[in-house]
């Protein structure tokens, strides 16, 4: 068995080392960090797949190992991002209102067992759900049904950058707001499990013909991220929705 074979899974397995570590962060609230080692982990995914179909040795092992990690840098991590998203905010909610008689609130040390937070996690389970259908789904070979698991951390793990690097007053409001942050989590797991036809950004040839939609999306890209940089993350997955939904045949 020659070496070549296991580049890809060397390639995977970085990949889930970063989710891994990711996990660690996040559990610390380190968000920020947790962010980048999943951004880090979503190109490494990026790239097992197109070095197995550089060098020819694509299979069944690397197919599973994938999802096992795409499990945890897609899923596991966003879910606990957004646990402490939630955390932080039902937090900030309630000491927005301490002006209130302190026996109409919960004390601080229950506030540690409230369920809100945990509303977060439906991200992980709807993510795992995905990839086992994806992995036994004989449709999503050039194209995606559903909104795949690194698109949809990736909305997740804007947030907490948006918060941190943004000056948007406007953005910052919302991602510290419970509602919204639920409507997200439930948006993004019914995403990534509809019966949406999404295009793929893998290339079989780069003519103009072949691949208008896929230049114009990320020229679009391009764009928005220097204007916008991380407020960019959410909208051009959004986009990438709507070219979609637009372009289907």
């Amino acid at each position: 068995m020659t070496f070549k074979k296991h580049i890809p899974n060397l390639i995977t397995l970085l990949n889930l080392l970063s989710g891994t570590i990711a996990v660690l962060f996040a559990v610390h609230n380190e968000l920020v960090m947790a962010a980048y080692l999943v951004f880090l982990g979503i190109i490494l995914d990026f790239f097992d797949g197109f070095a197995a179909r550089i060098l020819n040795v694509q299979g069944e092992l690397g197919k599973q190992l994938d999802s096992l990690a795409d499990v945890v840098t897609s899923g596991v991590v966003p879910g606990i991002v957004m646990y402490q998203l939630l955390f932080n905010a039902v937090h900030k909610q309630w000491l927005d209102n301490l002006s209130c008689e302190i026996g109409n609130w919960i004390t601080f040390d229950q506030y540690h067992l409230h369920w809100i937070p945990f509303v977060g996690l439906i991200i992980t389970l709807a993510a795992a759900y995905r990839l086992a259908k994806f992995n036994i789904d004989e449709r999503q070979t050039s194209s995606f049904i559903g909104l795949p698991t690194p698109a949809a951390a990736l909305v997740v793990l804007s947030l907490p950058l948006i918060l941190t690097f943004s000056s948007n007053g406007f953005a910052n409001s919302m991602i510290s707001n419970v509602w919204f942050l639920i409507a997200i989590t439930v948006l993004i797991s019914y995403l990534m499990n509809a019966e949406i036809p999404l295009f793929s950004l893998k290339f079989k040839d780069y003519s103009w013909k072949s691949n208008k939609v896929k230049f114009i999306f990320i020229a679009l890209t391009v764009v928005l991220s220097v204007l916008l940089q991380f407020v960019a993350i959410p909208l051009v997955i959004a986009m990438y929705i709507l070219i979609s939904l637009v372009t289907k045949k």
